[in-house]
């Protein structure tokens, strides 16, 4: 087959130039297809995204009041004993014994005695018994009051150095009539004791020869 050059035309008229235009618009609807064609394969391979979950928070459903809790008896805490040993008491009585007579007063049979004969041998005892009392202890009034002054006690007063007595009803605070202000001892300087020295002794036998 040969090729005649002389068939190309030399000038384009309108129908020419249509033919042309229609042309370069097809090629262009073409790649915009194949465009098409290509992302839509590609995002047909990635795995569509998930929807965003939406976490609604639960409503609080508000606590029923608790009932009120029985009150449990509360059980009073076991008392300690403890075994105080004999020998300070002991040796009190000894020493009320050598300064006032003590013992020697207390057993004595008073019966026979008047009044004024009783009273004389008590002055005895009473300066002795004084005596030791200034020498080996520290006493204080548990209560500062005049005795005979009306006082309140408050709740959760010290029931161990306060003894409420008389009518007594429902709960402190408490007012009353002081009518002993007590005694608290706020220190002790009781002689040493020898080792060996029996303190059941309280006086020895006077033998005279």
């Amino acid at each position: 087959m040969q090729f005649d050059p002389t068939l190309i035309p030399t000038t384009f008229d309108a129908v020419h130039i249509g033919l042309a235009v229609l042309v370069v618009i097809l090629l262009i609807l073409q790649i915009l297809l194949l465009s098409v064609a290509v992302i839509a394969l590609l995002r047909r391979g990635k795995p569509a995204a998930e929807p965003a979950r939406v976490e609604v928070a639960p409503t609080p459903v508000p606590e029923a009041p608790k009932p009120p809790e029985p009150k449990k008896l509360e059980r009073p805490e076991p008392v300690v004993v403890k075994e105080a040993t004999p020998d300070a008491a002991l040796q009190l009585l000894g020493l009320l014994q050598k300064e006032a007579r003590f013992v020697d007063f207390v057993q004595e049979n008073i019966a026979a005695y008047s009044d004024a004969e009783i009273g004389a041998a008590a002055r005895v005892v009473h300066e002795g018994c004084r005596r030791v009392l200034s020498q080996h202890f520290e006493l204080e009034p548990v209560r500062k009051e005049q005795e005979n002054s009306r006082i309140t006690l408050p709740k959760g007063f010290d029931a161990a150095s306060i003894r409420p007595t008389g009518n007594i009803v429902g709960e402190p605070p408490f007012t009353g009539t002081l009518i002993h202000r007590g005694w608290r001892a706020t220190a002790v300087r009781l002689p040493k004791v020898a080792e060996g020295h029996d303190v059941r002794i309280i006086a020895q036998a006077e033998v005279e020869l």
